[in-house]
């Protein structure tokens, strides 16, 4: 995968602002219809929002509560199709509702109706591609039962809980560059650190893009037929640059955070609530604890959020008082937090956690300004999905047929796996140099590619030397520069491989991996040491 630099000469059908999980689908879906396809990313893709997630695959119990039928249906369709055509990223997950508290205990026979419903919902569930990924119906647990599946849940309050089956994603990063590598294998230009700096505009007619090459430190203007706005929580931000008032709908943005931790539980994902009566969870996840999340409303500039310490706090304080006497962390027991915002289109709630997560997708000629498409709002589950209405919408601007692309019958690009338990064994087996913990991480996080992946480790053998306790190896770096358009040392940490993900790796580490960077993007001491330091800022906690 080559980044575009584009040119004023090139006419686009479709241009895509925004490489997060929905514009990376929007532009695989348009480019598997063989329109010609530009997608632009201010930053790095997938590097707001789509990598802020708690890594599930989702129905969305709890949207049941809001009667979202339509979007729970949705939802676990989707949750279906991602299993099929990315069975390297998506497994499916046991999650245990605990009835350890007041709160849980007066929802009970409440969620054991909602989870009758969501099975009724999920009829579809084990109709995969892949055996291993059809998901079980609920269960129930008597208190005896949840506490030899989770020995940490034993408290004097247990009573039992209920298990139901969703799916989680090993790595969004990397499954949102999955949709973005398959868009350019159907042809699509795609491009990371381009920032639109306004549109072109002919009789009210928006017909392309001025863009800002962050890389190469120019400006470009390129041309397009139809312009699809999918910046997420900067949507309309995007849209003020038409120079007109920022777009009349509303725009809410909820803050979300996750920390890691060292493990706790050791199988199963387990939800509890808070004593205010917002959901809680904990995820095994890579030998370690994910927990989550927080759901605040922000105000302010998307550009200046950051993470602070009286939210983590709080996320803190939640987990101590909703999972029992046994389960409870301190701020020193936080290896990492990230966290991002999430666009919401709903401004009927008081509370951004009510809120619902549907999309809404406007056509602005509405506004003036035909040739420009908006998106907002969503769910990582949903955007395959979603991307498809988009392209109902831009199909007929364009006066072509609007027939469905069939994205949710091909698998994405490095993912074409029968059976992922065969693959992941195969591998092993032929790359029994190596730790089998490793090859069995790469196989999955890297799917058909790992071989194209070790064909660098080949050449160098220094290359396969583990660099973290995980297993991770310096050929990942290779690949992620010279196949996968990563161009920062944090591109490389956070969304191309895990090496940064599980919190700071050591300096003697992180030192390697930007000495191993710098010698193939030419980067000097100086730029080393910036590229160090902004990592340092990522993995320090607020």
């Amino acid at each position: 995968m080559i980044r575009s630099e584009f040119n004023s000469t090139t006419e686009y059908d479709i241009i895509v602002i925004g490489g997060g999980i929905t514009g990376a689908a929007v532009a695989y879906d348009a480019a598997s219809r063989g329109l010609s396809v530009a997608l632009v990313e201010k930053d790095d893709f997938g590097s707001k929002t789509s990598s802020a997630t708690s890594k599930l695959i989702h129905g969305g119990l709890r949207y049941l509560a809001n009667f979202e039928l339509s979007l729970v249906r949705e939802s676990l369709r989707e949750r279906r199709v991602l299993e099929n055509i990315a069975p390297n990223f998506v497994y499916p997950i046991g999650n245990m509702i605990i009835f350890n508290n007041p709160a849980m205990k007066k929802q009970k026979y409440l969620l054991k109706i909602g989870m009758i419903l969501y099975d009724i919902l999920s009829f579809d569930k084990k109709f995969t591609w892949d055996k291993s990924k059809r998901l079980p119906s609920h269960k129930n647990f008597s208190r005896k039962e949840t506490i030899k599946q989770e020995p940490v849940l034993d408290s004097k309050d247990q009573d039992g809980s209920l298990v139901y089956y969703d799916c989680a994603s090993i790595c969004p990063e990397r499954l949102t560059l999955a949709f973005i590598k398959s868009a350019a294998a159907k042809g699509a230009d795609v491009a990371n650190y381009m920032e639109v700096k306004g549109f072109r505009i002919f009789n009210n007619k928006i017909d392309g893009v001025n863009l800002f090459d962050k890389i190469n430190n120019r400006a470009v203007s390129v041309k397009g037929k139809i312009t699809i706005n999918c910046a997420g929580p900067w949507a309309d931000k995007v849209l003020s640059l038409t120079g007109t008032e920022e777009h009349k709908e509303v725009l809410r943005r909820s803050e979300g955070i996750h920390i890691i931790t060292k493990k706790i539980l050791s199988k199963y994902l387990v939800t509890s609530s808070t004593p205010g009566g917002r959901h809680i969870f904990i995820i095994p996840w890579r030998g370690y604890s994910l927990i989550g999340t927080t759901d605040k409303e922000y105000i302010g500039s998307p550009d200046k959020w950051t993470i602070r310490k009286e939210s983590v706090m709080e996320l803190v304080n939640d987990v101590n008082s909703s999972f029992g006497e046994n389960v409870k962390i301190s701020y020193d027991d936080i290896l990492y937090c990230y966290g991002g915002l999430r666009p919401l289109v709903e401004d009927q709630t008081e509370d951004v956690y009510e809120s619902s997560r549907k999309y809404e997708i406007f056509d602005n000629a509405a506004d003036g300004f035909d040739g420009l498409i908006t998106v907002e709002g969503g769910k990582y589950t949903t955007s395959r999905n979603l991307a498809e209405n988009v392209m109902k919408i831009a199909c007929r601007k364009l006066g072509i047929s609007d027939k469905k692309a069939g994205t949710d019958k091909e698998y994405l690009y490095g993912s074409e796996i029968e059976d992922i338990n065969a693959f992941v064994e195969f591998c092993k087996t032929k790359y029994s140099n190596l730790p089998s913990e490793t090859v069995d991480y790469l196989s999955r996080m890297y799917g058909t590619e790992i071989d194209s992946l070790m064909s660098a480790a080949d050449k160098d053998k220094s290359l396969t030397t583990p660099l973290t306790s995980e297993g991770e190896i310096a050929a990942q770096i290779v690949y992620a520069i010279e196949k996968e358009m990563a161009l920062t040392l944090t591109d490389i940490l956070f969304r191309r491989t895990g090496l940064g993900t599980l919190g700071h790796p050591g300096k003697d580490a992180l030192k390697k991996i930007a000495d191993t960077a710098g010698a193939i993007l030419g980067w000097d001491q100086d730029r080393k040491n910036s590229e160090i330091a902004e990592a340092e800022k990522l993995f320090k906690k607020p």
